[in-house]
């Protein structure tokens, strides 16, 4: 009789988990169901959601982008910025300015620290496998600073010298690529570097030509000897790889800045201040 109650206790036991684990498979599946039928949140319904655009810019390239002494960025690249947002999110100041250096645009991007950035980011092959570029602004070619007492003038004088460039640059890659025997010193900022070329540690300093004029321009000791090396390149924002709705309305504002004349105006504002009559805007716009 006990043996008969054991087994009938055990009988209804197993049949209750039994059921348990049917509830519990169903409330899964339903689960999973409703994960396949809730869309997926585009980035901008993200951004729209979180209020606030991320926008990864410099803090030490002027006329670019900086920090000045009222700790406000500024620069050609934010004031671009600042329409992309008011465009996105109806308030210009509905941006977070991040601060970059060249070397970690890419991973912010990854890390998905940013949503954007403008950083005066050359448009490159390489880059291009792990990013997605928007339309391009600017024109840009490398260029060569170096002591007005002692010029380089040709990129012969630097084999075995130092040159003095930042990581993840596009003037890194082209020395490391085309000109084995140059010494390259690498910095993070450009404060660094530029501060490295002040104190003689390198004979030269390469860099994206528009910015090393303009530092030239500020420092009379200096001369940019080699004002165009390589081939020009364009210089445009990034997003995240992948992200096609993001890229897709950034593209079409970019194109609508254009045409209300505000890349125009930004240029009229944060460049032709620096560079005059030297450079034509003509030169440095993409139309």
């Amino acid at each position: 009789m006990n043996v008969l109650n054991s087994m009938k206790g055990a009988l209804v036991v197993s049949l209750f988990s039994i059921g348990l684990m049917a509830c519990g498979q169903n409330a899964e599946h339903k689960d999973e169901a409703k994960v396949k039928q809730e869309p997926a949140v585009s980035s901008i319904e993200q951004i729209k959601k979180n209020g606030v655009v991320r926008i990864g810019v410099f803090s030490d390239k002027p006329p670019f982008g900086y920090v000045d002494a009222q700790g406000k960025n500024q620069g050609f690249d934010v004031e671009i910025a600042k329409h992309v947002a008011k465009d996105l999110l109806g308030d210009e100041n509905k941006v977070e300015f991040v601060l970059t250096e060249a070397a970690n645009r890419v991973e912010y991007l990854k890390a998905n620290k940013v949503d954007i950035i403008f950083a005066n980011f050359t448009v490159t092959p390489e880059r291009k496998e792990v990013v997605d570029f928007a339309s391009p602004y600017l024109k840009v070619a490398l260029g060569v600073v170096s002591p007005k007492d002692q010029p380089i003038t040709d990129v012969a004088q630097l084999k075995d010298k130092v040159l003095l460039v930042n990581k993840g640059t596009t003037a890194d890659a082209y020395f490391t690529k085309k000109y084995p025997d140059i010494k390259l010193q690498k910095y993070e900022q450009n404060t660094e570097t530029f501060d490295a070329l002040k104190d003689k540690r390198g004979v030269a300093l390469a860099h994206d030509n528009l910015l090393v004029l303009a530092w030239a321009k500020e420092n009379p000791n200096f001369t940019v000897a080699i004002k165009s090396l390589g081939e020009q390149e364009l210089i445009a924002p990034a997003v995240k790889k992948g992200d096609t709705a993001l890229l897709d309305w950034l593209n079409q504002d970019l194109q609508k800045l254009k045409k209300e004349g505000v890349i125009q105006q930004a240029y009229e504002k944060t460049l032709k201040p620096v560079y005059g009559d030297t450079i034509e805007p003509k030169d440095l716009l993409v139309e």
